[in-house]
């Protein structure tokens, strides 16, 4: 999954908007959910602009509003059009852009089911109760997905810790509320 530039407290990333479509003001959406076909549930989003060099965090009060009035697949892509973008010129500034929804706008999940989103500052702590550091993101390698780990001032060691994302193996608990992912995960691996 590849990290968005910055979001506004409170929001997340579901996909970005790719190249133009055709003549009539469609674009490519990019989807950043589990299944990819997800996003096309959703028809309203924030666009963040593009902070000048770097991850500077979007206020929503800047952030544009859009619809998605109609989307669909097409090959192995998604693309939809934005409601009073009918050219593709117009379309063509939408380009990059990331399509942001409100967390609280997102389904519940299943007991044991997580958003990496929540997952994203919990101390990462072993079996003998070592801090690791803490969650940055997540990446998804195919076969599993991956717990990109930071140092912080409470790690052992200023070591970054790419750890598999294996229920049960791995990952043998998961506190949301008190901000601790356990992994059986020794320091030196």
């Amino acid at each position: 999954m590849t990290q968005p530039s910055g979001q506004p407290e409170g929001y997340t990333t579901l996909g970005r908007i790719g190249a133009a479509v055709g003549i009539k003001g469609w674009v490519r959406l990019i989807s950043f959910t589990d299944p990819a076909d997800n996003i096309l549930q959703y028809r309203h989003f924030i666009l963040a602009p593009q902070p000048a060099g770097g991850a500077a965090a979007i206020a929503p009060d800047r952030a544009e509003r859009i619809e998605i009035d109609e989307s669909r697949i097409q090959g192995k892509d998604f693309i939809g059009h934005i409601r009073g973008c009918d050219d593709r010129e117009l379309a063509r500034q939408y380009t990059g852009r990331e399509l942001l929804v409100e967390k609280a706008a997102l389904p519940d999940l299943e007991e044991n089911e997580f958003y990496w989103f929540q997952l994203e500052g919990l101390q990462v702590v072993n079996l003998h109760d070592e801090t690791l550091g803490t969650v940055h993101h997540l990446i998804e390698t195919g076969a599993n997905d991956v717990l990109v780990v930071k140092p912080t001032d409470q790690s052992l060691d200023d070591q970054e810790r790419l750890i598999p994302w294996i229920r049960g193996q791995v990952i043998k608990q998961v506190d949301i509320a008190g901000g601790i992912v356990r992994v059986d995960w020794e320091r030196d691996y």
